[in-house]
């Protein structure tokens, strides 16, 4: 009888066709999860000149979605632990995709801000849940690129909804774009059969087979056999997974997490959604203003995959400082008059710094904590930075009816970006830095 470690084995193993099939579909989950999310900001300037929405209600419809995304974060986080990652996953693709088809035939405010909080909860489940199962099956040398590449679906998400958007609302209304967000559930049957289980979880449950069976896959070298006993480094059962997030070093550093992502998605979401219209308020038509919104995710992109790849060669906090630096500064600068070919890399630098900072924090906090507390790390700090979310609408809104200049309001957006450097400049970096195989 042999002791085999599963994390050891999947940190060494060489990435094949099992990991390939892994990222293919927690990617297409994401962008699906991308594409639902953006729509809001994508229909935005059609809303209000059909349901003449001023700035401050269009602000609190926008947060309606992301308020939902804060409970479902830490919600379905949690419940994961219990339920394991793929049945949590599946459940919160068919709550988004089939809440967010029926949005397209809201017909009042309240009745669309009803069903973005709810579709909302779906959106915000989903993420850690994804972001915790890639980061569970990916080799070690290789984990912040996939899963940056993963969450990078979240932007292509948003191109899409973003070039979709273009050509549809003008010609059919704003109404089709939610619509088709009923696509993933055509595609449910395949995502049950093809999508994993959790290693760990399976082994907690003491469905040692069907982990067997799954490792092999992982690494077909691995010397498996019905003697092996399969093993865990951090496999006992938390007594209190939130708690733990403060214990053993960990509170401060969490602290900050939070912080961080607190301001990262108030200017992510606050771009998402106001950057058409303050665009549009500029000068620019509506096709114009949502290309400025493609342009972000194409950024979004680049940086998440760029920055992954430079975080597997230095280091996911220093990556994640300079990109809130250059963030900042893009913000800045977009407040001024620039050249159209100017004010596109400026959009698309914002996109890399913002959105792509969003995606490596996920990384970050996912390599951060132990296994038997990942997706709840990730479910809290992403729900509590939910609140960012949820007030980056709105602070789009107040800045767009308080009628200020153009630099004030980007240079407001660039403040966040400030506080999120120093965030991750305090986090322990000795901590966090610590080989995967004994967290994992």
């Amino acid at each position: 009888m042999s002791n085999i470690n599963v994390n050891e084995a999947v940190d060494n193993a060489k990435f094949n066709q099992f990991h390939w099939k892994v990222l293919f579909w927690c990617t297409l989950i994401i962008i699906f999860d991308g594409y639902d999310l953006v729509i809001y900001g994508v229909v935005l300037p059609k809303l209000m000149s059909q349901w003449n929405l001023d700035p401050y209600v269009a602000g609190m419809l926008g947060s309606a979605a992301l308020f939902g995304m804060m409970f479902g974060a830490m919600g379905f986080g949690m419940l994961s632990d219990k339920l394991g990652r793929k049945k949590t996953i599946l459940m919160c693709v068919v709550l988004f995709s089939a809440v967010s088809a029926i949005n397209g035939l809201a017909s009042t405010p309240w009745q669309f801000g009803i069903l973005r909080f709810i579709a909302g909860l779906g959106i915000g489940g989903v993420m850690p849940n994804v972001v915790s199962l890639m980061t569970e099956y990916s080799p070690k040398k290789s984990r912040s690129t996939l899963v940056a590449l993963m969450f990078s679906g979240y932007a292509v998400g948003g191109m899409m909804s973003a070039g979709l958007g273009i050509w549809i609302v003008p010609r059919f209304g704003w109404e089709i774009m939610f619509f088709l967000a009923a696509v993933p559930l055509a595609l449910l049957p395949l995502m049950i059969k093809y999508l994993p289980e959790s290693l760990t979880f399976l082994i907690t449950q003491n469905r040692e087979q069907e982990a067997r069976e799954l490792l092999a896959k992982v690494e077909p070298s691995c010397d498996i056999n019905q003697d092996s006993v399969l093993v865990v480094s951090s496999a006992e059962k938390a007594q209190a997974p939130v708690l733990e997030l403060f214990r053993d070093g960990r509170m401060f550093s969490t602290l900050m997490f939070w912080t961080a992502f607190f301001c990262c998605l108030l200017m992510v979401y606050a771009l998402g959604s106001w950057l058409p219209k303050l665009m549009s308020v500029a000068g620019y038509g509506l096709s114009s203003s949502l290309m400025f919104l493609m342009i972000l995710n194409v950024g979004a992109i680049i940086g998440a995959v760029g920055g992954g790849w430079l975080a597997d060669r230095f280091s996911l906090r220093s990556v994640l400082v300079c990109f809130f630096i250059l963030g900042s500064i893009s913000l800045v600068m977009l407040g001024y008059n620039n050249p159209t070919w100017v004010l596109y890399t400026l959009v698309g630098i914002a996109g890399a710094a913002t959105i792509g900072s969003q995606i490596l924090l996920y990384a970050y906090v996912a390599q951060y904590y132990p296994t038997n507390i990942r997706s709840t790390g990730l479910g809290w700090a992403s729900g509590v930075g939910r609140n960012g979310a949820i007030f980056g609408p709105m602070v789009g809104g107040t800045l767009l009816a308080m009628a200020l200049p153009h630099q004030v309001n980007f240079l407001v957006l660039a403040v966040p970006g400030i506080i999120a450097t120093i965030s991750m400049i305090l986090v322990d970096r000795n901590f966090s830095s610590k080989p995967l195989s004994v967290e994992a």
